[in-house]
C-alpha cells in the first residue's frame, strides 16, 4: 500500500512539474510574442513618418518653402524615389549668364553695356521660359553633374548676379520669382553699400530665402593678381567665412573680378574651401573642364531676346578654358 501511494505521489508530483514547465513555456510564448509585436508597432509607426515626410508631406513643404524645395523634390509631381536617385555622372554642358545692372544707363555711366533695363531684362526670361530653359544654381549643377541628384524638365540654365547691385532685387528678383526660377548673387561685401545701389542685408535675407544661392566676389572688387598673399587672403578667404557667418550658407563659388586671376589667385581659392569659381571667358560651361575657370556669357544692354537665343546657341560649341590664365 505504501508503494502504490508512493507510486501516485510520484506520478502527481511528475504531472505537476509537467504542467508548470508547460505554464512556463506558455508565459515565455507570450512574452516574445508581446515583443515582436511591440517592435512591429515601432516599425509601422517609424515607417509611416518617414513615409508622410518624403510622400506628401515633402511635397507640401516643397510648394511652401519656394523654388529651391520644389527642385530639390524633383518637381511639384515627383515621387520621393525620384528625387532621391542617384545616376552617372553627366556631361552635359550648361551656359550660364551673367548680369550687372538691370536698370537704365544713367548718363556718363562709365560701362553703359553692363546696364540691361528692367523691360529688357523680362522680355529675355520669359523668352528662355517659352524656349525650354528652366533656372538652376551652380551647387545644383555641380550636384547634376556628379550624377547626385536631378534638375526637372527643361534645359538647366545657370543666371549670375556680379557684385550686389539693388537693382538685382528690385528688378531681377521679381521676375525671376514669378517665374519659380532661382538664380546666383556675386555679392561682394564693401564697396558698393545700398546708399550707393548695393544690396542690403534684409534683401540678401529675403533672395537666399527664395532659393537664391550666395555667393561672392570677394570684399571689395579688388584686382586679385595684383594683391600680397595677406590681402589676398582677406579678399577670397575672409570673405568667405564673414559671409557664412552672416546668412548661414554654403558660399561654394567664387566669382574673379572683372575676370582676373592668375594660378597664384586659383590656389588661394581652392584653399579657401570654395568648390570652384566663374570667369568672364565667353562659353558654356562643361563639367570637364576646371571647375575654377567655368565659362559665362555676358548679358550686355540692348541685348534683344532673340539675339540673346543666338548668343547662347553659338557660344555652344566653345570649348574648356584655355590652358593660359587671364580674362
Amino acid at each position: 500500500m505504501v508503494s502504490a501511494v508512493d507510486s501516485e505521489a510520484s506520478r502527481a508530483r511528475r504531472e505537476a512539474a509537467r504542467r508548470a514547465a508547460r505554464r512556463r513555456r506558455r508565459a515565455l510564448g507570450a512574452l516574445a510574442l508581446s515583443a515582436v509585436v511591440a517592435v512591429v508597432a515601432v516599425l509601422v509607426a517609424t515607417s509611416g513618418g518617414r513615409t508622410r515626410a518624403h510622400g506628401v508631406g515633402a511635397h507640401a513643404a516643397a510648394a511652401s518653402a519656394g523654388p529651391r524645395a520644389q527642385e530639390e523634390s524633383g518637381g511639384a509631381g515627383a515621387s520621393s524615389a525620384s528625387a532621391s536617385a542617384v545616376g552617372p555622372p553627366r556631361s552635359t554642358p550648361v551656359p550660364i549668364l551673367m548680369y550687372h545692372v538691370i536698370a537704365a544707363p544713367p548718363p556718363g555711366a562709365p560701362f553703359p553695356g553692363l546696364y540691361v533695363t528692367p523691360s529688357e531684362f523680362a522680355e529675355q526670361m520669359h523668352a528662355l521660359s517659352a524656349a525650354g530653359w528652366r533656372a538652376t544654381t551652380l551647387d545644383r549643377l555641380a550636384a547634376y553633374w556628379r550624377g547626385s541628384r536631378r534638375l526637372g524638365a527643361g534645359k538647366p540654365i545657370v543666371l549670375t548676379f556680379d557684385n550686389g547691385y539693388q537693382s538685382q532685387y528690385t528688378q531681377a528678383f521679381p521676375v525671376l520669382r514669378s517665374l519659380g526660377w532661382v538664380a546666383d548673387e556675386n555679392i561682394q561685401l564693401s564697396g558698393l553699400p545700398p546708399s550707393q545701389g548695393g544690396l542690403g542685408e534684409r534683401e540678401v535675407r529675403e533672395m537666399v530665402a527664395a532659393g537664391w544661392e550666395l555667393d561672392t566676389q570677394g570684399f571689395s572688387h579688388a584686382d586679385l593678381v595684383a594683391l600680397g598673399p595677406e590681402q589676398l587672403h582677406y579678399q577670397v578667404a575672409v570673405a568667405r567665412e564673414t559671409l557664412r557667418r552672416r546668412y548661414h550658407v554654403a558660399v561654394n563659388w567664387f566669382c574673379y573680378p572683372s575676370g582676373h586671376y592668375d594660378a597664384t589667385v586659383i590656389a588661394a581659392v581652392r584653399s579657401a574651401g570654395y568648390v570652384g569659381s566663374t570667369t568672364v571667358i565667353p562659353g558654356w560651361a562643361h563639367p570637364s573642364e576646371d571647375p575654377y575657370r567655368l565659362h559665362r556669357l555676358r548679358v550686355l544692354g540692348g541685348t534683344s531676346p532673340p539675339a540673346l537665343e543666338a548668343q547662347i546657341a553659338s557660344a555652344e560649341g566653345e570649348g574648356p578654358a584655355p590652358a593660359s590664365y587671364g580674362a
